[in-house]
């Protein structure tokens, strides 16, 4: 039986943000005594991001009516089974467990992000929240980097991937500005699915912001299928 809630300290958001964080992600629609259950632990953390899966009607009121929790994100998230192989460009080679890049820094650009778009997270260096991923990612043998190379041998493009219950899921991705709309992201994103492929995993999953329609657009466009749409509410107890 699927749980109906589950509630986790946040330990690196509490380092990070330097305010006590926890996440609850909300399965199913909540009975009154589950959520009078999870919302006495609010108390307890400065923050607390509430995920509501597939944005359940019942659970948007219920946090509407009993916190000042606000909505920051409608996470959109995709999927694509992996059922046959790809040609992948000679200019993207897949790493795991890759040194500290600058160059994939220096790219990694994202407009969107909650992290910037809450105030109270972008006053706490919510924009360097992707780049700290990205270190955090360096070295990391669960981590892998598809990486673009141009005729120079610069980094042009990037596919922060892992893997989990035989899935590959996408974390972060990224063109240079000279090189959008070049089909880069999609060789890096097929360079994955045969790399994932070849290994066993039967599907891609990934997410991504409901306002990033680039994004959004590219998912379709690489063959992808939206299976969920989950909204993401912020409770500050400041």
């Amino acid at each position: 039986m699927e749980r109906a809630v589950t509630f986790n300290d946040l330990k690196w958001d509490t380092d990070f943000f330097g305010v006590t964080s926890a996440k609850a992600i909300l399965h199913k629609p909540l009975t009154i005594d589950e959520w009078d259950v999870l919302n006495g632990k609010f108390n307890d953390y400065q923050f607390v991001s509430i995920e509501n899966r597939n944005s359940e009607p019942v659970n948007a009121q219920l946090i509407g009516k009993y916190t000042s929790a606000y909505l920051v994100d409608v996470n959109i998230q995709f999927a694509k089974r992996l059922e046959e192989s790809h040609t992948v460009s000679s200019n993207i080679v897949i790493h795991q467990a890759l040194d500290k890049n600058d160059q994939i820094l220096k790219i990694a650009d994202f407009q969107f992000s909650k992290f910037t778009e809450d105030s109270e997270l972008a006053k706490r260096s919510g924009d360097q929240v992707y780049r700290q991923w990205l270190i955090n990612s360096f070295g990391n043998s669960e981590k892998y980097f598809a990486i673009s190379k141009d005729k120079s041998d610069i980094v042009n493009g990037f596919l922060l991937h892992s893997y989990f219950e035989n899935s590959c899921v996408v974390e972060l991705i990224a063109v240079s500005k000279i090189s959008s709309k070049s089909g880069i992201g999609t060789e890096l994103f097929k360079a994955v699915e045969q790399f994932s492929y070849q290994r066993g995993i039967k599907q891609i999953k990934v997410g991504t912001q409901v306002r990033n329609m680039a994004a959004i657009n590219f998912y379709y466009k690489v063959g992808c299928k939206q299976i969920g749409c989950h909204q993401v509410f912020h409770l500050w107890n400041m």
